[in-house]
């Protein structure tokens, strides 16, 4: 179980191929910090240290994984959104994010306002995921809140501290990013299509 609130980010040092599977290879300010079978969050994905080496770890994404993730779209030398899981206990300052990525969304706006930015998603409706205004979404492991609902687009405004020190600085029009939707309201959504069905 995660936060949303990204502790730091890591660079991709190495992609391995191995059958249907892909190891990653990371170096992050946190790795000191990291045991073998632990659960850290990539991009709001939840993977396993597998291997750790100097200030290098390494996750494995199964192929299930990487159909349902943007993971297969990263690059040597590329930054990714880094949370490890969260102690019981603690502030939960983001909200309840389970590290399953639900799908992925294409950012098809980004507006810079008075001391912030306005970024605009696009996914695909027909799995009936659905956000709320002022509701919560995870946007590649980042605990955000929803502006803008409708029916397959929302928005989240970013204040400088969130862009400086995640993805968000690199994302374009055009980027595809990993999005898991509030857990309450799939449970929601859940129950109302049995309802309907």
């Amino acid at each position: 179980m995660f936060t949303g609130i990204i502790e730091t980010l890591g660079t991709v040092t190495k992609l391995e191929k191995e059958e249907s599977n892909l190891h990653l290879t990371i170096v992050s300010n946190i790795t000191d910090t990291l045991k073998i079978d632990q659960s850290v969050a990539h991009n709001g994905v939840c993977l396993t240290v597998i291997a750790i080496s100097g200030d290098a770890y390494t996750v494995t994404a199964i192929d299930e994984t990487l159909q349902k993730t943007s993971l297969n779209d990263l690059v040597v030398g590329e930054e990714v959104n880094l949370e490890r899981a969260m102690i019981s206990g603690a502030r939960l300052d983001g909200h309840m994010v389970q590290g399953h990525v639900d799908q992925t969304g294409t950012c098809i706006g980004v507006e810079k306002q008075d001391g912030s930015w306005l970024f605009t998603f696009e996914y695909d409706a027909s799995s009936n995921n659905v956000t709320i205004e002022k509701g919560s979404i995870t946007v590649d492991g980042t605990s955000l809140t929803v502006v803008n609902s409708k029916k397959n687009t929302f928005s989240v405004a970013i204040i400088p501290y969130t862009y400086e020190n995640t993805r968000f600085k690199k994302y374009k029009i055009g980027a595809r990013v990993n999005l898991e939707f509030d857990v309450i309201g799939k449970y929601v959504a859940r129950y109302m299509e049995n309802i309907k069905g």
